[in-house]
């Protein structure tokens, strides 16, 4: 299974929801890529790889400072998990492959 492309995806957050663009790029059991939206690009960072489960970081500098740490798993061409973002908790991600 590769995992390699685009996903489109909402993240529920306690602000609405927020869709993104996620574009992953596999190297063997590591990923690394991007996170794109309203609020800019994010560098998906510490990609790993286990099965169809993926674990990664973000970090948001704008519009206030903020780590992410992201673990979805991808079946199918879907993915769903959850995004930790700090004080701010736990946020549930949905998405599907589009390219």
């Amino acid at each position: 299974m590769t995992v390699s492309g685009k996903y489109e995806c909402i993240t529920k957050t306690p602000m609405g929801d927020q869709k993104t663009i996620y574009d992953i790029v596999v190297d063997g059991d590591s990923f690394s890529g991007t996170n794109t939206g309203s609020l800019g690009t994010l560098d998906l960072r510490n990609g790993k790889i286990v099965g169809n489960r993926l674990t990664w970081t973000m970090r948001m500098i704008k519009p206030f400072p903020i780590n992410f740490e992201g673990e979805v798993e991808i079946i199918d061409g879907n993915l769903s998990g959850i995004i930790k973002a700090g004080v701010m908790g736990s946020s549930e991600i949905t998405g599907k492959r589009i390219g």
